[in-house]
């Protein structure tokens, strides 16, 4: 399915939001991930189901000064 992740187009095959991490790369513990404009919580996301053109938004810490 294609759905909108960091606002770029991809597809992904997983059907729920744990899945389609695993398979866009997004693997750290340390990462926050919002779906159409809400939060999901790490809990989550092996519950939260995608849909076709869902919008995805992973976000990571940064460090510096």
């Amino acid at each position: 399915m294609k759905i909108i992740v960091n606002a770029e187009q991809r597809d992904v095959s997983g059907c729920t939001l744990a899945k389609a991490l695993e398979e866009l790369d997004f693997i750290s513990t340390a990462i926050a991930t919002a779906l159409n404009g809400c939060f999901v919580p790490r809990e989550q996301h092996a519950e939260t189901t995608l849909s076709e053109g869902d919008r995805l938004e992973v976000l990571a810490p940064m460090q510096g000064g």
